[in-house]
């Protein structure tokens, strides 16, 4: 089998995506899958892309295109795929995301090649991406993007909230819920340095939020239900990429409540450091409005440290597995669940952390996520082989 994985971008500040396609395409190749990776640069200020490195991927990176060379941009995407499709042998395309010119490309190139297409929306069907730029994006859905969903083999949902998006948005064909993988840091005690020591032993313990700095996220109610709290002994440190100058408005945010000195934005951090200032956090929290998955969540977990998330994010495991809380959106849940987690003794946020670790390394290891995605794909080849219905079973 091979696999055409298509994605607008690979640069820190596309996304989920930028890190969950090539981890998803490495794992494919462990498993014997041959991939083709298309993508296409992005500017210098949004970061180098995170390109994948397995023997068994094959990325292509599209030179840069600015916002008036959008056409010639999407034709050199659908060349690639349609070569990437003349190879002989069971092959299907898979691309992520909507809207983009690349994206329609791709669903032209994969009706002329007659090769099967799945899409994974990757959260762009919510209710909330869908109202932002929503006449544009009105406009795109009578121009293409509704042909372009509907003629797709099958869709990749990450949880079952997505799956209903999708089923809202009049796609009835086969739909696959496969969550998004993590990798896996040391476990507590294996491999830490000073800097990566959990601050429960000193005197300012930390609450992290890790995400790209966008309205989406959330970020603004963390602020005011930190200014509510105002808890001695904390701080709270505010991390990622700014998107269209966000940060300007948090840190205006901060002034206005007086909160320099507790609250801390440290700017973007990616690799061995992120993962150090995850395993320093005595908590984490995302307050997003809307997400698809979640990847941060993941890695919080994954690094022990329990969760504070919202139902706009799809993580109900918080409260099954008794890692975290999973709270309705708005300024005032936030600050309930922030006050109960912070009077926690730090033993016991400690174990809710260890069964966080748990709870990844059972069921969200990009190792399982990629055999679920290779069956998945399977089915999609061969679709005579199995119900309609089978596609459509939820892991989450």
């Amino acid at each position: 089998m091979r696999v055409v994985l298509t994605v607008g971008g690979l640069a820190g500040d596309f996304g989920g995506p930028s890190r969950s396609v090539p981890a998803l395409a490495v794992a494919l190749g462990r498993l014997g899958i041959d991939v083709d990776l298309i993508t296409a640069a992005s500017s210098g200020s949004d970061g180098p892309p995170l390109l994948p490195t397995s023997d068994r991927v094959r990325t292509h990176v599209l030179p840069q295109a600015s916002r008036t060379t959008w056409l010639p941009r999407a034709n050199a995407f659908a060349t690639l795929v349609r070569a990437c499709c003349s190879q002989t042998g069971p092959l299907l395309i898979h691309d992520q995301g909507l809207w983009l010119a690349s994206n329609h490309a791709v669903a032209v190139a994969a009706r002329q090649t007659g090769r099967p297409l799945v899409i994974s929306p990757r959260g762009m069907l919510a209710p909330w991406s869908l109202s932002q730029k929503s006449a544009k994006k009105r406009l795109a859905w009578w121009l293409y993007q509704q042909r372009d969903l509907m003629s797709a083999s099958a869709l990749h949902a990450t949880s079952k909230a997505e799956l209903e998006d999708c089923r809202r948005a009049g796609y009835r064909n086969a739909i696959a819920v496969i969550a998004n993988g993590t990798d896996l840091p040391p476990a507590s005690g294996e491999d830490l340095t000073s800097a990566g020591q959990r601050s429960s032993a000193g005197p300012v313990r930390t609450v992290l939020c890790l995400s790209r700095i966008h309205p989406v996220k959330g970020i603004a109610l963390l602020i005011q239900a930190w200014a509510r709290l105002r808890p001695a002994g904390w701080r709270l440190l505010i991390a990622g990429r700014d998107e269209g100058s966000h940060s300007v408005e948090l840190t205006r945010l901060i002034a206005d409540h007086g909160l320099y000195g507790s609250v801390e934005m440290v700017g973007a951090v990616d690799g061995d450091a992120k993962w150090t200032l995850i395993r320093s956090a005595d908590l984490f929290v995302l307050p997003s409005h809307s997400e698809s998955f979640g990847m941060v969540v993941a890695e919080a977990l994954a690094c022990e440290v329990p969760v504070i998330t919202t139902r706009g994010t799809p993580w109900a495991e918080l409260e099954e597995a008794r890692c975290g809380w999973w709270i309705d959106r708005g300024v005032d849940p936030l600050t309930v669940a922030l006050q109960r987690a912070l009077d926690l003794p730090a033993a016991d946020r400690r174990q809710m952390g260890v069964r966080g670790r748990q709870l990844i390394e059972t069921r969200f290891t990009w190792n399982a996520v990629a055999r679920e995605m290779a069956a998945f794909y399977e089915r999609c080849l061969n679709p005579q082989s199995t119900s309609p219905h089978s596609l459509a079973d939820c892991r989450r």
